[in-house]
């Protein structure tokens, strides 16, 4: 691991356009469980609850699942080390685009600055009759289903449920960003999910070195220029920084 971890450094220093693209198993490591998988969410509650229609036929059942899965078990979550990793290396970097598909807004948290949230987040909840965005605080979500002050509709969280659209904004960004990079750095996805999994195939399509942190298996990395490192990413996210910045120390 220690050679991959050195060959990862010495891409990122030489990149000149660099995009990290992130999954679930990058905050698995702070406490949030997953979605698929042993253990996975989807295994204790039904994936319906953010079905589109079911959420505007059912908003108070919809909500109470809404509620215990994204906000209580985030209560106490934070960003964890290969979060606060990515931020290191943006600062060193001076420039570097997250995409995530998580919506945890832990990136954002740890520090990056340039953070597409391809899947929404759960920071904020829309009001989708006139557009209003409130903060998604416990003085907020006290009463369920929130509603908007303004025209008293019941409040949707502001990321993508099922039979939702990608946000346009996102969406394009997203591609533009994995078609201009020259490496992306890969953690904590299976690649399952699309269209977020056709990303990283973009970049390499366009010619990108691709670094991909995963502990199960290598679902991106294949050619003979990409590195994989078979590892958790807290761990080894903080040692590519420390040999990133030899770089610079030298």
């Amino acid at each position: 691991m220690e050679e991959e971890i050195k060959k990862a450094a010495g891409l990122i220093y030489n990149s000149t356009n660099l995009v990290a693209f992130t999954g679930a198993g990058i905050s698995a490591e702070s406490g949030l469980p997953t979605f698929r998988g042993e253990g996975g969410l989807w295994n204790k509650y039904d994936s319906e609850v953010l079905g589109l229609d079911y959420f505007y036929n059912h908003p108070n059942e919809s909500w109470n699942v809404i509620k215990k899965i994204f906000y209580e078990f985030t209560l106490s979550a934070k960003p964890n080390a290969a979060h606060i990793a990515l931020a290191e290396i943006e600062k060193i970097k001076k420039k570097l685009i997250v995409i995530t598909q998580n919506i945890d807004h832990f990136h954002n948290m740890a520090g990056n600055k340039d953070v597409i949230e391809f899947h929404g987040t759960t920071a904020n909840l829309v009001c989708e009759k006139c557009q209003k965005k409130y903060p998604a605080n416990e003085k907020k979500l006290k009463r369920i289903p929130p509603l908007c002050s303004t025209c008293k509709t019941v409040l949707k969280p502001d990321f993508v449920f099922f039979g939702e659209g990608i946000p346009p904004e996102a969406f394009s960004r997203s591609f533009q960003s994995a078609a201009a990079c020259d490496v992306m750095i890969v953690v904590g996805t299976s690649g399952e999910v699309m269209p977020a999994n056709m990303i990283p195939q973009d970049a390499r399509r366009n010619g990108a070195k691709i670094i991909e942190i995963n502990p199960e298996k290598n679902a991106f990395a294949f050619g003979p220029r990409d590195v994989y490192i078979k590892g958790k990413a807290g761990e080894t996210l903080p040692a590519i920084v420390t040999e990133l910045k030899k770089y610079y120390d030298s």
